[in-house]
């Protein structure tokens, strides 16, 4: 092993994917706090481990995948969103010893820190549903969650013809809990646009026992449900796929054992996700295999120069780039002070935002806290469908993305919230 410490090593580690169809999301956290500390400490005391050579902003593949959008404008070079003069270690993150305060990669190396902050992303296992990845080869499938494969979700939207178009939603944590049937109402306004949507029989398979988590959103998708005639099926989890039959397999979860067969004409997967292998033995796990963080402070519990933010830890809200934005002005905050052996004061909420694209052109804003109550930004009702969400969704979020939140500067809306109440008051 080659020792590499620097003087004030603040690390925001990723790991490079199992294959083409395992993405992880954690660059944006990993970079985004970087570009923080480096106004800290410096650029020459922060360093970056990251394997990959191309960044892309996943929400936007929602979009991607209706046809709205072009999978070229989703993603950058790394080195263009690595902030200037923080060294970018190209490795894989193979082993973490917090403990002796260091890292093990792939390229043989031990890098030591004085700091760690953990941005590692969720893992996609595609392989623990029987028939993918290779089911992917065959056309009428496709699923937004990888750069691979959200260009055949289109295909297979342009493709249909007749029959059960079925969307699914698996038994375990997700990465942005909405996409999954975001691509379900898009694809229905598809089918009523291009004159399909009577020969279309729309199914929504979920692992859930609810639409959505928060009720008066929950309402809201419950009344765009009915008047499109969409068939929700609860409790109902993806286990197999016989792409050359067009078939799918589904378990009751309330009969484990039970299963369904149901043929299909267009087929879109939301694979089961994990933490990334690297965590789940490691000593900064829980118990389930998630960075184990304090929720007020994104301090690790028991290694106090240790910090997570984002999917990879146990914070109990949704995981989603809204809520790695509002993280990381806490971590900020929690780190400046923990250097200076201070007790750190300001609290995350458990703020975190989903864009519930329900058309082409509307979006109903769900925004909530911790206790899943509404935590909105704008002064009117974001429960109703509006051309003004959709357009912040499709355009002005990528923006702030690119230019405000990986640059360190985007701490999510509370400011918004602030001014609009104050004005308000």
């Amino acid at each position: 092993m080659l020792p590499y410490t620097q003087p004030y090593l603040f690390l925001s580690s990723l790991i490079q994917p199992k294959d083409d169809l395992t993405g992880h999301c954690g660059i944006c956290g990993g970079i985004t706090m970087a570009a923080r500390m480096k106004r800290r400490v410096g650029a020459e005391n922060v360093a970056i481990v990251e394997p990959s050579e191309r960044h892309f902003y996943q929400p936007i593949w929602t979009l991607v995948g209706a046809g709205i959008k072009q999978l070229s404008s989703s993603g950058r070079p790394t080195a263009s969103v690595i902030p200037s003069g923080v060294e970018w270690i190209k490795a894989r993150v193979v082993d973490l010893n917090p403990d002796k305060n260091c890292i093990h990669t792939d390229n043989g190396k031990e890098i030591s820190y004085r700091y760690l902050i953990i941005a590692l992303g969720i893992q996609l296992d595609y392989e623990k549903i029987k028939g993918l990845p290779e089911g992917f080869d065959h056309p009428k499938i496709g699923s937004n969650y990888s750069f691979r494969t959200v260009e055949k979700t289109w295909k297979a939207l342009q493709d249909f013809k007749e029959g059960n178009a079925i969307f699914t939603f698996p038994n375990t944590p997700v990465k942005c809990a909405g996409a999954p049937q975001k691509i379900m109402y898009l694809s229905e306004a598809y089918f009523r646009k291009t004159g399909r949507r009577s020969k279309a029989n729309i199914i929504f398979n979920t692992s859930l026992g609810a639409i959505f988590g928060v009720k008066k959103y929950a309402d809201a998708l419950q009344e765009i449900i009915r008047e499109r005639n969409l068939t929700i099926n609860y409790k109902q989890n993806l286990i197999e796929v016989r792409a050359d039959k067009q078939e799918a397999v589904f378990e009751n979860l309330d009969k484990p054992g039970e299963t369904q067969v149901i043929s299909y004409e267009m087929l879109h997967v939301t694979p089961p996700m994990s933490p990334p292998d690297v965590l789940k033995t490691s000593p900064v796990a829980d118990a389930a295999g998630w960075v184990d963080v304090d929720k007020d402070t994104l301090q690790h519990k028991r290694y106090p120069n240790v910090f997570g933010i984002g999917d990879c830890t146990n914070l109990p809200t949704s995981k989603t780039a809204a809520a790695v934005a509002a993280q990381s002005g806490v971590l900020d905050r929690t780190i400046s002070l923990i250097m200076k052996n201070q007790t750190p004061t300001k609290k995350y909420d458990g703020y975190t935002s989903c864009p519930l694209v329900t058309g082409y052109n509307r979006v109903i804003l769900a925004e909530f806290d911790y206790n899943a109550k509404p935590l909105e930004t704008f002064p009117f009702d974001q429960s109703k469908e509006r051309l003004s969400m959709y357009l912040m969704k499709a355009n002005m979020m990528p923006f702030l993305y690119w230019n405000g939140m990986l640059r360190g500067y985007w701490g999510g809306p509370a400011f918004l919230r602030k001014l609009f109440h104050l004005g308000m008051s």
